[in-house]
Protein backbone atom coordinates (compact mmCIF):
# COMPACT_ATOMS: atom_id res chain seq x y z
CA UNK A 1 0.00 0.00 0.00
CA UNK A 2 1.36 3.73 -1.21
CA UNK A 3 1.62 6.19 2.23
CA UNK A 4 0.84 9.61 1.54
CA UNK A 5 3.57 11.88 2.51
CA UNK A 6 2.52 14.56 5.64
CA UNK A 7 3.28 17.12 3.25
CA UNK A 8 1.44 16.07 0.38
CA UNK A 9 -1.83 15.12 3.01
CA UNK A 10 -1.80 18.60 3.73
CA UNK A 11 -1.62 20.31 0.48
CA UNK A 12 -4.67 18.58 -0.51
CA UNK A 13 -6.53 19.41 2.51
CA UNK A 14 -5.98 22.79 2.23
CA UNK A 15 -6.48 22.86 -1.68
CA UNK A 16 -10.00 20.97 -0.59
CA UNK A 17 -10.75 23.38 2.23
CA UNK A 18 -10.25 26.82 0.06
CA UNK A 19 -12.50 24.65 -2.92
CA UNK A 20 -15.23 24.31 -0.38
CA UNK A 21 -14.96 28.14 1.42
CA UNK A 22 -15.13 29.66 -2.34
CA UNK A 23 -18.25 26.99 -3.29
CA UNK A 24 -20.29 28.03 0.03
CA UNK A 25 -19.13 32.35 -0.97
CA UNK A 26 -22.44 33.46 -1.46
CA UNK A 27 -21.37 36.56 -4.29
CA UNK A 28 -24.47 39.51 -4.90
CA UNK A 29 -24.43 41.37 -8.26
CA UNK A 30 -23.23 44.17 -7.14
CA UNK A 31 -19.76 42.41 -6.31
CA UNK A 32 -18.91 42.44 -9.98
CA UNK A 33 -19.74 45.98 -11.06
CA UNK A 34 -17.98 49.10 -10.82
CA UNK A 35 -18.59 52.66 -11.60
CA UNK A 36 -15.20 54.54 -11.92
CA UNK A 37 -13.97 55.51 -13.87
CA UNK A 38 -16.07 56.59 -16.29
CA UNK A 39 -15.32 55.98 -19.90
CA UNK A 40 -15.20 59.50 -21.85
CA UNK A 41 -17.99 60.73 -23.61
CA UNK A 42 -17.69 60.88 -27.57
CA UNK A 43 -20.52 62.11 -29.30
CA UNK A 44 -20.85 60.51 -32.81
CA UNK A 45 -23.42 61.10 -36.04
CA UNK A 46 -23.61 60.14 -39.18
CA UNK A 47 -21.18 61.29 -41.89
CA UNK A 48 -18.91 63.21 -39.18
CA UNK A 49 -16.13 62.90 -37.22
CA UNK A 50 -16.50 61.83 -33.91
CA UNK A 51 -15.88 64.34 -31.66
CA UNK A 52 -12.85 63.74 -29.85
CA UNK A 53 -11.37 63.24 -33.42
CA UNK A 54 -8.40 65.65 -34.93
CA UNK A 55 -9.69 66.69 -38.50
CA UNK A 56 -7.23 66.63 -40.96
CA UNK A 57 -9.01 67.71 -43.59
CA UNK A 58 -12.65 68.94 -43.90
CA UNK A 59 -12.21 70.17 -47.61
CA UNK A 60 -11.72 73.69 -46.44
CA UNK A 61 -7.82 74.16 -46.50
CA UNK A 62 -4.38 72.14 -45.16
CA UNK A 63 -3.36 73.78 -42.31
CA UNK A 64 -2.57 70.25 -40.68
CA UNK A 65 -0.40 69.00 -43.75
CA UNK A 66 3.25 70.00 -45.07
CA UNK A 67 5.09 69.42 -47.91
CA UNK A 68 7.41 66.69 -47.59
CA UNK A 69 10.27 67.50 -50.17
CA UNK A 70 10.45 70.92 -47.83
CA UNK A 71 9.24 70.41 -44.78
CA UNK A 72 7.58 73.31 -42.82
CA UNK A 73 6.13 74.48 -46.26
CA UNK A 74 2.63 74.57 -46.66
CA UNK A 75 1.16 71.23 -48.98
CA UNK A 76 0.90 71.94 -52.33
CA UNK A 77 -1.85 69.86 -53.66
CA UNK A 78 -5.13 71.41 -55.06
CA UNK A 79 -8.24 71.78 -53.20
CA UNK A 80 -11.70 72.09 -55.13
CA UNK A 81 -15.40 71.60 -53.86
CA UNK A 82 -13.87 69.81 -50.82
CA UNK A 83 -11.90 67.77 -52.32
CA UNK A 84 -8.23 67.52 -52.56
CA UNK A 85 -6.56 65.84 -55.19
CA UNK A 86 -2.97 64.88 -55.95
CA UNK A 87 -0.85 67.64 -57.81
CA UNK A 88 1.57 65.33 -59.61
CA UNK A 89 5.23 66.10 -59.52
CA UNK A 90 4.74 68.30 -56.19
CA UNK A 91 5.36 65.55 -53.82
CA UNK A 92 4.11 63.65 -51.18
CA UNK A 93 2.40 65.85 -48.34
CA UNK A 94 2.78 64.55 -44.37
CA UNK A 95 0.61 65.51 -41.22
CA UNK A 96 2.49 68.16 -38.92
CA UNK A 97 1.55 66.14 -35.90
CA UNK A 98 3.26 63.05 -35.44
CA UNK A 99 0.84 59.95 -34.33
CA UNK A 100 1.33 56.35 -32.70
CA UNK A 101 -1.28 54.30 -32.33
CA UNK A 102 -4.43 55.44 -33.87
CA UNK A 103 -7.90 55.26 -35.51
CA UNK A 104 -7.82 56.88 -39.17
CA UNK A 105 -10.54 57.26 -41.30
CA UNK A 106 -9.86 58.94 -44.69
CA UNK A 107 -11.80 58.56 -48.04
CA UNK A 108 -10.58 58.42 -51.77
CA UNK A 109 -11.38 58.27 -55.27
CA UNK A 110 -9.89 57.59 -59.04
CA UNK A 111 -8.82 60.60 -61.27
CA UNK A 112 -11.92 61.72 -63.07
CA UNK A 113 -10.49 60.30 -66.43
CA UNK A 114 -9.32 56.50 -66.30
CA UNK A 115 -6.04 55.87 -68.02
CA UNK A 116 -2.95 53.20 -67.83
CA UNK A 117 -2.75 50.15 -66.00
CA UNK A 118 -1.57 48.08 -63.93
CA UNK A 119 0.80 50.76 -61.03
CA UNK A 120 0.10 53.19 -63.56
CA UNK A 121 -3.72 53.52 -62.94
CA UNK A 122 -4.67 55.42 -60.32
CA UNK A 123 -1.65 54.86 -58.02
CA UNK A 124 -1.36 57.04 -54.94
CA UNK A 125 -0.83 55.21 -50.92
CA UNK A 126 -1.05 56.00 -47.04
CA UNK A 127 1.82 55.76 -45.24
CA UNK A 128 1.34 54.99 -41.60
CA UNK A 129 4.06 56.80 -39.38
CA UNK A 130 5.47 57.92 -43.10
CA UNK A 131 6.69 54.25 -43.06
CA UNK A 132 4.38 51.69 -44.10
CA UNK A 133 2.08 51.79 -47.02
CA UNK A 134 -1.74 50.58 -47.59
CA UNK A 135 -1.86 51.11 -51.77
CA UNK A 136 -4.56 53.31 -53.37
CA UNK A 137 -4.93 52.07 -56.63
CA UNK A 138 -7.76 52.16 -59.48
CA UNK A 139 -8.26 48.28 -59.19
CA UNK A 140 -11.63 47.89 -61.89
CA UNK A 141 -10.17 45.81 -64.55
CA UNK A 142 -6.84 46.25 -63.68
CA UNK A 143 -4.54 43.47 -63.50
CA UNK A 144 -2.04 43.57 -60.90
CA UNK A 145 0.49 41.37 -58.53
CA UNK A 146 -1.65 41.07 -55.55
CA UNK A 147 0.04 42.59 -52.91
CA UNK A 148 0.05 45.65 -54.82
CA UNK A 149 -3.48 46.01 -55.27
CA UNK A 150 -5.75 48.57 -53.85
CA UNK A 151 -6.07 48.29 -49.67
CA UNK A 152 -2.92 45.78 -50.08
CA UNK A 153 -0.28 46.38 -47.60
CA UNK A 154 1.97 47.49 -50.25
CA UNK A 155 4.67 44.74 -51.17
CA UNK A 156 4.01 42.46 -47.89
CA UNK A 157 0.41 41.90 -47.89
CA UNK A 158 -2.66 41.38 -49.94
CA UNK A 159 -6.05 42.29 -48.77
CA UNK A 160 -8.65 39.17 -47.58
CA UNK A 161 -10.84 40.57 -49.96
CA UNK A 162 -11.24 43.01 -52.44
CA UNK A 163 -14.01 44.89 -51.68
CA UNK A 164 -14.71 46.90 -55.11
CA UNK A 165 -16.65 50.25 -55.95
CA UNK A 166 -18.19 51.30 -59.19
CA UNK A 167 -16.16 53.70 -61.64
CA UNK A 168 -16.58 57.21 -59.79
CA UNK A 169 -17.95 55.99 -56.85
CA UNK A 170 -15.69 56.79 -53.35
CA UNK A 171 -14.06 54.21 -51.22
CA UNK A 172 -13.44 54.48 -47.26
CA UNK A 173 -10.70 52.91 -45.37
CA UNK A 174 -11.14 53.04 -41.77
CA UNK A 175 -7.29 52.04 -40.05
CA UNK A 176 -6.84 50.27 -36.88
CA UNK A 177 -2.86 50.97 -36.13
CA UNK A 178 -0.67 49.75 -33.27
CA UNK A 179 2.77 51.02 -33.80
CA UNK A 180 5.60 48.86 -33.46
CA UNK A 181 7.93 48.91 -30.32
CA UNK A 182 11.32 49.35 -29.52
CA UNK A 183 13.34 49.01 -26.34
CA UNK A 184 16.08 51.52 -25.16
CA UNK A 185 18.92 50.48 -27.58
CA UNK A 186 16.47 50.15 -30.42
CA UNK A 187 15.68 46.77 -30.20
CA UNK A 188 12.63 45.70 -32.06
CA UNK A 189 9.72 44.40 -29.11
CA UNK A 190 6.52 43.85 -31.00
CA UNK A 191 5.63 44.40 -34.44
CA UNK A 192 3.01 46.97 -35.99
CA UNK A 193 -0.67 45.37 -36.39
CA UNK A 194 -3.17 46.74 -38.79
CA UNK A 195 -6.80 46.18 -39.36
CA UNK A 196 -8.31 47.94 -42.56
CA UNK A 197 -11.73 48.09 -43.09
CA UNK A 198 -12.26 48.90 -46.76
CA UNK A 199 -16.22 49.98 -48.02
CA UNK A 200 -17.33 48.60 -44.88
CA UNK A 201 -15.59 45.45 -45.21
CA UNK A 202 -12.58 43.91 -43.23
CA UNK A 203 -9.73 43.48 -45.62
CA UNK A 204 -6.53 43.07 -42.66
CA UNK A 205 -7.86 41.75 -39.38
CA UNK A 206 -4.75 42.09 -36.59
CA UNK A 207 -2.41 41.85 -39.43
CA UNK A 208 1.07 42.05 -38.32
CA UNK A 209 3.90 44.73 -40.56
CA UNK A 210 7.01 43.11 -41.32
CA UNK A 211 8.84 46.28 -41.78
CA UNK A 212 9.10 49.24 -43.56
CA UNK A 213 7.58 49.15 -47.30
CA UNK A 214 10.08 48.99 -49.96
CA UNK A 215 9.77 48.74 -53.77
CA UNK A 216 12.77 46.69 -53.95
CA UNK A 217 13.60 43.96 -51.85
CA UNK A 218 12.92 43.02 -48.29
CA UNK A 219 11.17 45.37 -45.71
CA UNK A 220 13.61 46.72 -43.42
CA UNK A 221 13.29 47.45 -39.51
CA UNK A 222 13.86 51.00 -38.20
CA UNK A 223 13.54 52.06 -34.84
CA UNK A 224 11.44 55.27 -34.56
CA UNK A 225 8.81 56.96 -32.20
CA UNK A 226 5.39 59.28 -32.76
CA UNK A 227 5.69 60.07 -36.90
CA UNK A 228 3.45 61.72 -39.74
CA UNK A 229 0.72 60.21 -41.97
CA UNK A 230 2.01 60.90 -45.56
CA UNK A 231 -0.19 60.97 -48.68
CA UNK A 232 1.96 59.87 -51.84
CA UNK A 233 2.01 61.83 -55.15
CA UNK A 234 2.83 58.81 -57.13
CA UNK A 235 1.45 61.26 -61.03
CA UNK A 236 -1.78 60.11 -60.74
CA UNK A 237 -4.57 62.48 -59.77
CA UNK A 238 -6.03 60.82 -57.26
CA UNK A 239 -8.31 62.34 -54.58
CA UNK A 240 -9.26 62.50 -50.91
CA UNK A 241 -11.51 64.02 -48.60
CA UNK A 242 -13.42 63.56 -44.72
CA UNK A 243 -9.88 62.38 -43.04
CA UNK A 244 -9.74 62.57 -39.58
CA UNK A 245 -7.49 60.60 -36.78
CA UNK A 246 -8.12 59.40 -33.03
CA UNK A 247 -4.73 58.95 -31.15
CA UNK A 248 -5.44 55.86 -29.30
Amino acid sequence: MRTISKLTLLTLLGTISATTLFAQTKFQPQDTEFYEPKSKVVHTSSNKAPSDAIILFDGTNLSQWESVKTKGTNAPWTIKDGVLTVKPGTGDIQTKQNFEDFQLHIEWKSPEVIKGEGQGRGNSGIFLQGKYEIQVLDNNNNATYVNGQAASLYKQKQPLVSATKNDGEWHTYDILYTAPRFNKDGVLIKKAIVTVIHNGVAVHYNTQIEGTTEYIGMPKIIPHGPEPIILQDHGDLVNFKNIWIRPL
